[in-house]
């Protein structure tokens, strides 16, 4: 591998698997009087990616319909081990989901075109106490904070590398190892003010198993996951590819979280993550999706 494509790699891993892009500006932005862009932005988002990715050679793209298994790309690379074979290396959020399928597929809206205030949203029902507001800010960021109603989707990132659980991307790569296969364990939660919901320090409990790093308390009860390949995902890449392959694992059922102890974990956890990270635009070109095996 060539010395600058070392350096590219290593540059990608040392930031989130989101990958940031909360400073990349969206070109000719279209907002309207709340902030939010109108539906040319994204197509314009839409058409500069395909133009900066065709015939360069660019994997399968992430996120995705889950509930589509249409795709027409024909990268392939070799699936991930299973997550209790691998190293979690990274645990962090985006708001609102970034995949869409199973119980997320209400539309949140095109956002900010910056990756903010666009997703998917929990397309059940939740009770007026479930949706009461609670005191204090939840994750407060420059950009937003969370609400009971509010979905995220949470990725617990897997390496193949020899780690410690980190901060970023950057944790799952080691000196020994420059290009360890990824996995993302990915479970969307509904936010709720509701004290018997479930816990999220619990969700985010880690421990060693069988000598890897494991989040402990991954659900197994919210669907069977949708395997597929794809890449690392956040705003960056609306208008980029990403060149990084990661195996993804998507449940495709919603679990109710309490919002108070999402707030608690943003406030101290050993991932340095404050809140939630911006959203990728869904990627719908069918040559930069994969294939689902049914």
């Amino acid at each position: 591998m060539k010395t600058g494509r070392i350096a590219l790699l290593a540059t990608a891993m040392a930031l989130p698997l989101s990958l940031q892009a909360d400073d990349h500006a969206a070109h000719g932005n279209a907002a309207d009087s709340n902030g939010h862009v109108d539906d040319s932005t994204i197509a314009a988002q839409r058409d500069v990616l395909a133009r900066n990715t065709a015939g360069k050679g660019f994997g399968p793209q992430s996120p995705r319909d889950i509930d589509s298994a249409t795709g027409a790309n024909q990268r392939i690379f070799s699936t991930a081990p299973d997550h209790e074979q691998m190293n979690l290396c990274n645990i962090h959020f985006h708001k609102h989901a970034e995949h869409k399928g199973g119980e997320f597929t209400t539309y949140a809206g095109n956002g900010d075109g910056l990756g903010y205030g666009t997703g998917y949203r929990y397309s059940g029902t939740l009770s007026e106490s479930e949706q009461a507001p609670v005191d204090a800010a939840i994750c407060p960021t420059g950009k937003d904070s969370l609400v009971p109603g509010d979905t995220i989707e949470l990725h617990y990132v897997h390496t193949t590398a020899d780690i410690e659980p980190g901060p970023t991307l950057g944790a799952c790569l080691s000196d020994s190892i420059g290009n360890p296969q990824l996995r993302v364990e990915t479970q969307v939660y509904v936010l709720v003010n509701d004290d018997s919901a479930r816990d999220f320090a619990g969700l985010t409990e880690l421990g060693v198993v069988d000598g890897y790093h494991q989040a402990l308390n991954i659900p197994s009860d919210t669907g069977e996951p949708v395997q597929y390949a794809g890449s690392t995902t956040g705003p960056s890449y609306n208008e980029n590819g990403s060149p990084l392959q990661v195996s993804w694992s998507v449940r495709p059922e919603v679990a109710r979280v309490n919002i108070e102890s999402v707030g608690a974990w943003c406030e101290d956890n050993i991932f340095d993550e404050t809140g939630a990270h911006g959203v990728r635009n869904l990627v719908v070109n069918p040559d930069l999706l994969s294939e689902i095996d049914s």
